[in-house]
């Protein structure tokens, strides 16, 4: 029976603790015990090595699941080695900070290698029309990636036995050793130089990528553009990033950043779309009804009621962008009525407009009355 306490227990704890919970108990106990807060206390340095020891065990899933099972009595004694814990060098600027954790999830990678590496992510631009974003579209790209060499199906190796197990690693592709920083030992466990972190030398590198395992391919990839997408953009495609050196590896990601052309007239204002409509004096005066194409396919009917002003904008409700991110349905089209006036008059025109003037009146029997009126509504508006 082994005479240390519960690591729940040092860092006052039950067994169905969080991550979270965990990490801020340690956090708060570390700074209790920390050496640097407790000089010439051997006592308070005890403590804080046995808080390292509690939180090193219960920070890793792993070990966790195995503490729980067998205790402190588990079968191949203790995850430290024969020496046991002999504690880590944490800065008291590293538990305000989170700096512990890299320290932490060192101490126990001296196995064999089998953690899977990831490819490195790519992130490319594509430019698509106005139109493909209103209605969303499938298009397709090409880009070139480092993918598994064929002719070596990315061993990296021209022959099948022209690999052979790292001697210095032992194969794990990874080495350990100790380092003592002051009264601490720190257990540190870094990438083996030779093999690069593999666990394997290639004796015969392949010629086609001189033993990387990897060569750079172009391939196409085909991908949805949702309906309603904004410029910049970005499309996760899974998997269709790079290879990792590392076979037991995944591809990592490729990223589509999109970006949308101008349309001829439209803006956009998140899903509205937004647009002049120069028209004539008659027009805004007596009313009319102008038709218009549309994104959409459908025809585009702008209203125009009589007696309408320059500047005043007509919504036109569900015609404008999908939304991407609801299913509220569309956004709304906003026309703002612009006074177009004719470069020249011809005389019957003028002789026309003159006998209209006539018949309307100027419509300015007290100009200063009627400035201070237009300010008025302006300003309730």
């Amino acid at each position: 029976m082994s005479g240390k306490r519960d690591y729940y227990e040092v860092l006052g704890l039950d067994r169905k603790a969080t991550d979270d919970e965990i990490k801020k108990s340690f956090r708060s106990m570390a700074r209790k015990f920390h050496p640097d807060k407790n000089p010439d206390d051997p006592e308070a340095e005890k403590n804080f090595k046995e808080v390292q020891e509690a939180y090193a065990i219960l920070s890793n899933p792993e070990e966790r699941r195995k503490y729980d099972m067998f205790g402190h009595n588990r079968p191949g004694g203790s995850p430290f080695g024969s020496s046991g814990f002999q504690g880590v060098n944490i800065s008291i600027e590293d538990l305000f900070g989170g700096g512990f954790d890299s320290i932490f999830s060192s101490l126990f990678g001296g196995g064999r290698r089998s953690r899977s590496t990831r490819g490195a992510d790519l992130l490319v631009s594509h430019t698509i029309t106005f139109e493909q974003a209103f209605n969303g579209a499938e298009d397709e790209i090409t880009i070139d990636v480092l993918n598994r060499c064929d002719s070596c199906s990315g061993s990296g190796s021209s022959t099948p036995d022209g690999i052979r197990t790292c001697p210095t690693c032992d194969g794990h592709g990874r080495l350990t050793r100790i380092e003592r920083i002051g009264p601490f030992q720190q257990q540190v466990t870094q990438d083996c130089r030779p093999c690069n972190g593999e666990g394997r030398l290639i004796q015969n590198p392949c010629k086609s990528c001189r033993g990387e395992g990897r060569a750079e391919q172009s391939k196409k990839v085909k991908f949805s553009i949702p309906p309603g997408i904004n410029s910049g953009t970005r499309l996760r495609m899974t998997g269709h990033g790079e290879v990792p050196k590392s076979q037991n590896g995944k591809p990592g990601n490729l990223y589509i950043e999109i970006d949308v052309e101008l349309h001829e007239w439209f803006e956009r204002d998140g899903a509205d779309l937004l647009m002049a409509l120069p028209i004539s004096y008659v027009d805004l005066l007596l009313g009319a009804t102008i038709e218009i194409p549309h994104i959409d396919g459908s025809p585009l009917n702008v209203k125009i009621p009589v007696g309408s002003r320059p500047g005043e904008t007509i919504t036109i409700p569900s015609r404008g962008m999908p939304g991407v991110r609801s299913r509220s349905g569309r956004g709304s089209v906003m026309v703002l009525l612009k006074l177009v006036m004719p470069g020249k008059v011809s005389r019957s025109t003028k002789k026309q407009l003159d006998e209209m003037r006539e018949i309307l009146g100027s419509g300015h029997s007290d100009i200063t009355q009627d400035i201070i009126d237009e300010a008025r509504d302006r300003r309730r508006s």
